[in-house]
């Protein structure tokens, strides 16, 4: 499975970056984190690891996270294990005249035999699960930032 999303944002890559990267205040700006629970002791950079609190489907569910690289302001990208998937988040800022175009690169990996049974029945609906809230994720976090 892969997602793409991305949106362009009225201001500098530096801002953008700490204010996707600011895993503290995520469940404050991303209206689809209902909380945040720091695993580690680092707050930010490569090494963070939380859980995040999310409804899904009127349920909630948690995921454990972590920064597998940090690249301040260029990118960072987000690993999760969780159900027999591995998930691999890849953000990245590139600036042009103050705008800066914030992409996401979101891919899943079946780890065993049965989400990979799983992954080929449901891959057409888990896409559009997928992306919908992710695409929501980054049009919060522009808001926030041309709000500021």
């Amino acid at each position: 499975m892969k997602v793409v999303c991305k949106t362009t944002i009225n201001a500098p890559s530096k801002e953008v970056f700490d204010v996707f990267s600011d895993i503290p205040k995520a469940d404050e700006r991303i209206s689809g984190i209902k909380k945040i629970e720091f695993l580690s002791s680092k707050k930010s950079g490569k090494g963070t690891k939380w859980r995040e609190t999310r409804v899904i489907m009127g349920k909630e569910a948690s995921e454990e996270m972590w920064i597998s690289s940090f690249d301040a302001p260029n990118s960072y990208a987000v690993e999760a294990e969780s159900h027999g998937m591995k998930y691999y988040s890849k953000y990245t800022f590139d600036e042009v005249e103050g705008k800066t175009t914030a992409r996401l690169v979101f891919t899943g990996e079946p780890q065993t035999f049965s989400a990979k049974v799983q992954g080929v029945i449901w891959k057409p609906l888990m896409n559009s699960m997928v992306k919908k809230p992710l695409e929501q994720d980054m049009q919060d976090l522009k808001n926030y930032i041309e709000k500021s």
